[in-house]
C-alpha cells in the first residue's frame, strides 16, 4: 500500500477547478500543467454530459479547436515525461454526449 502511494505521488493532483483560471490560462513555465491539474476536480464536480454548447463556453471559455459537433481544449503538460493532454467534448443536438481526456 505504501509503495503504491509513493508511485502515485506527484501524478494525482488536487487542484480545484476554477473557471476563471481555466479560461485565462496561458502556458508558462510556472503553470505548464494548470488545466491538467484541474481535470479531476472538473470531472468530479461538474456534470458535463447534457450541458449545452453555451454552458460549456461559459464554464471553459473558447476552445482551442472547434468543429460543429466537437470542442477541443489543450490541457498542457500531463507530468508524464513530455506528454501533453487534451480534453475533447462531443455534442449532439447542441448537448454534450461524451467527453474524453487524452494524454500523449
Amino acid at each position: 500500500m505504501i509503495l503504491v502511494g509513493f508511485t502515485l505521488k506527484g501524478r494525482i493532483t488536487h487542484e480545484k477547478f476554477d473557471s476563471d483560471k481555466w479560461k485565462n490560462w496561458t502556458e508558462s513555465e510556472t503553470e505548464w500543467s494548470l488545466r491538467w491539474d484541474m481535470m479531476n476536480s472538473l470531472r468530479n464536480n461538474y456534470e458535463l454530459n447534457g450541458m449545452t454548447k453555451n454552458q460549456i463556453l461559459e464554464l471553459l471559455g473558447e476552445p482551442e479547436s472547434k468543429a460543429e459537433n466537437e470542442f477541443g481544449y489543450y490541457l498542457g503538460y500531463s507530468k508524464r515525461g513530455i506528454n501533453t493532454g487534451r480534453l475533447t467534448i462531443k455534442f449532439e443536438n447542441n448537448k454534450v454526449t461524451d467527453f474524453s481526456v487524452w494524454d500523449g
